[in-house]
C-alpha cells in the first residue's frame, strides 16, 4: 500500500494536525526531479515544479481512511490532486507515494524557492488557524464552496491571533478572564460566504460567581480592518473618500453614499500597519509617510466580531490628489476629496459624516493637530 509524501506547508506539524485531526509523524524523505516554490498569488501555499533538484519532505506510510478523507477534502479544495510517484527516504529506500500536485494554471509558481522557516514566521500560525476553521466544514460543505471563503478565513485567522494577545494595562477595571468562565455547548454556521454568521449556545460566569443559563447568540464574522485618515499638517488638509455602502442602503437610508476614512480588511499575513498603507495606495493613490496609531475598538460587540485599528497617516495632499480610485477586481468605485480640517469638522457637526471610524479619527486628529502642525 502506497504512503503519502508531504512537502511544503504540510511538513509543519501543527498544520498537519489541523488537517488530519490528529498528530501524525513521518520519515524524512525527498522527491527527485522536483523543486518547491511558493505560489505566486498566495505565498501561504507551496507548489511542486518539475525540474532538476530534489524536494524535501516527509513520508507517512500509514494513514487511516479518515485521515485520507480529511486530507483529500483539504487538498482537492485548492486544486491539488494525488499522483503516484516514487520518493526516497534519507537512507535511500525507495517508496511508492501519493503526492498532491497542483496544475500550473491553478497555482503559478512564484520567483522564490520555498523556505519553510520564512513561511513559518509569516504564515505558520495564520495557516494553522485558517486550516482549523476550514476543517470545521469537513463533511458538511463541498470543498470548493469552503475554498471560496478561504481568503476571509485567513483574514479571520489573523484576527484571532491578534485577539489572543492581551495588551498590557487593558484589564485594570474589567474582570480577569479565565477560559472556564465561558462554556461552549454548541457552535453552528448557518451562513458562510465572504462573511459568515456563527450561532453559539453558551453560558458564562455571572458576577456573583455562578454560571448563567445557556444562551443562544449569533455573531457576524467579518475579520479585522484598518482605518486611516490621511493628513497633511503643512496644508492642514485631510483626505476623505466617498462610496456606496450596502449597509445604509439595506437600512433604507435616504443617501447610501457615505463620507469615510480610507479603510479595508487586514489580509492574512498582513499587519494592521501594512493594511493601512496598502489601502491608502489602492483607494486613494497615496504613499503614507508616517502612521500614528489611533484608537482600537469593537464597533458593535454585541453582535459583531469585527475589530478596528485606526491611524492618522501623514502625507502630502496638494490640490491634484483628489480623484476616483479603487480596485476594479473588487468592484470598488471610490471618489476622494481633499478638504481642510475645518471643513471636516463642519461635516462632523452637520451630521454628513455619520460613521464611527471617521468620527473617532476626526476627534483624535483634533487633539493631535496642534502638535503635528507645530512639528511640521
Amino acid at each position: 500500500m502506497a504512503g503519502f509524501f508531504f512537502y511544503g506547508s504540510l511538513c509543519h506539524a501543527p498544520l498537519r494536525h489541523a488537517v488530519l485531526g490528529r498528530q501524525v509523524e513521518g520519515t524524512a524523505a525527498v522527491l527527485p526531479d522536483y523543486v518547491i516554490f511558493g505560489a505566486a498569488e498566495n505565498p501561504a501555499f507551496s507548489v511542486l515544479v518539475a525540474g532538476q533538484g530534489t524536494a524535501p519532505g516527509i513520508y507517512v506510510s500509514h494513514l487511516t481512511d479518515q485521515d485520507i478523507a480529511r486530507l483529500d477534502f483539504y487538498q482537492t479544495a485548492f486544486g491539488y490532486r494525488a499522483n503516484a510517484l516514487r520518493v526516497f527516504t534519507t537512507d535511500g529506500r525507495p517508496c511508492a507515494a501519493h503526492v498532491y500536485l497542483s496544475h500550473p494554471s491553478d497555482w503559478p509558481a512564484g520567483d522564490l524557492p520555498w523556505d519553510i522557516d520564512a513561511w513559518c514566521q509569516t504564515w505558520g500560525a495564520i495557516s494553522v488557524a485558517a486550516a482549523e476553521d476550514f476543517m470545521r466544514h469537513y463533511g458538511q460543505i463541498a470543498p470548493g464552496d469552503v475554498r471560496r471563503r478561504y481568503g476571509q478565513m485567513l483574514t479571520r485567522a489573523g484576527a484571532r491571533i491578534r485577539a489572543a494577545q492581551l495588551r498590557p494595562g487593558t484589564s485594570n477595571l474589567r474582570r480577569k478572564f479565565d477560559p472556564e468562565d465561558v462554556v461552549s455547548h454548541r457552535l453552528t454556521h448557518p451562513y458562510t460566504a465572504y462573511f459568515a454568521v456563527e450561532e453559539h449556545d453558551l453560558s458564562y460566569r455571572r458576577f456573583d460567581g455562578s454560571m448563567g443559563p445557556v444562551l443562544n447568540r449569533a455573531v457576524f464574522i467579518s475579520g479585522d480592518a484598518a482605518i486611516v485618515l490621511p493628513y497633511d499638517p503643512v496644508r492642514d488638509r485631510v483626505m476623505v473618500i466617498e462610496q456606496f455602502r450596502p449597509g445604509p442602503y439595506a437600512r433604507g437610508d435616504a443617501n447610501p453614499w457615505l463620507i469615510e476614512a480610507v479603510a479595508g480588511r487586514i489580509d492574512g499575513g498582513e499587519t494592521p500597519e501594512d493594511a493601512a498603507r496598502r489601502e491608502a495606495h489602492e483607494e486613494a493613490g497615496l504613499d503614507l509617510q508616517t502612521l500614528l496609531p489611533g484608537p482600537r475598538y469593537y464597533p458593535s460587540p454585541a453582535a459583531k466580531a469585527e475589530y478596528l485599528y485606526s491611524f492618522i497617516g501623514l502625507t502630502d495632499l496638494p490640490d491634484d490628489k483628489a480623484g476616483v480610485g479603487g480596485l476594479e477586481s473588487e468592484a470598488e468605485d471610490i471618489r476622494s476629496h481633499v478638504i481642510s480640517f475645518d471643513r471636516l469638522m463642519a461635516l462632523v457637526a452637520s451630521g454628513e459624516v455619520d460613521n464611527a471610524p471617521l468620527l473617532l479619527l476626526a476627534y483624535f486628529l483634533q487633539a493631535l493637530r496642534p502638535s503635528l502642525r507645530a512639528a511640521a
